[in-house]
């Protein structure tokens, strides 16, 4: 919660330099390396926050080339806000899809950058950067662009978010056991070739990942009651006049 707070304080940064005219429209922002000395972060906490810059229509990123400051005067922003629960089931919807056509056409490399995520998501400060890099090396092993367009795109919504980076973070701690199994499944089955077991394996996944959502929000909700019923027990007992 820390880092993420970190990220966020980057962002309002670099978003408030942006619109003061220090770093003006089509300029590079520094590299992420300065970017993470001057305000004093890891280097994965910058990219986090260029992520939320670039689904915010701030800054775009060109491969090879840098970080762009964009006109985010023509940038539309939906009117509908997106849950926890509707992006886990999309992801559930197009990652189980991609499982199963990657198992089909992965190559030894990407199977072996594949391993190596799983070995690096046992390392706490390296575990959601290997998580998501798991899933593109999937989407990327596909042969399809717009597969791996649609899967960026989840992942972009899934750290720049406020809601549903809170949502994620309540379930994401409390099950990294269980979490490196699944992730082990699904490469087992791509590394097999079983497109079948690869969809399972990743459908699974995102099974317990949405009932862990609900679970916790169940949880907040009847503590959230709780509270309320406290306050008022509090407002109309009687006990002092008893006294």
């Amino acid at each position: 919660m820390k880092r993420r707070r970190r990220f966020w304080n980057v962002v309002d940064k670099l978003e408030a330099a942006i619109d003061q005219g220090i770093y003006k429209v089509g300029s590079r922002l520094p590299a992420e390396r300065e970017l993470a000395e001057t305000h004093q972060v890891s280097r994965p906490t910058i990219r986090e926050a260029i992520i939320a810059l670039e689904v915010r229509g701030r800054v775009e990123v060109k491969t090879g080339s840098g970080v762009f400051v964009t006109d985010s005067s023509n940038v539309t922003v939906s009117e509908q806000p997106i849950s926890a629960f509707e992006l886990t089931q999309a992801r559930a919807l197009v990652e189980a899809e991609a499982a199963a056509l990657a198992a089909a056409t992965i190559q030894d490399h990407e199977l072996a950058a594949l391993k190596q995520s799983l070995a690096d998501m046992q390392i706490p400060e390296l575990a959601i950067e290997a998580d998501q890099r798991f899933h593109e090396i999937i989407a990327r092993s596909t042969r399809n662009n717009a597969i791996v367009m649609s899967i960026q795109n989840l992942w972009k919504l899934r750290r720049s978010e406020p809601q549903i980076i809170a949502a994620y973070d309540d379930v994401y701690s409390q099950s990294d056991e269980q979490r490196l199994q699944e992730h082990t499944s699904i490469y087992d089955a791509i590394a097999s070739h079983d497109s079948s077991a690869a969809r399972k394996a990743m459908h699974n996944h995102f099974n317990r990942l949405i009932n862990a959502l609900f679970a916790a929000s169940e949880k907040k909700a009847l503590e959230e009651i709780k509270r309320k019923t406290n306050e008022t027990r509090g407002l109309y007992s009687i006990s002092h006049l008893t006294q």
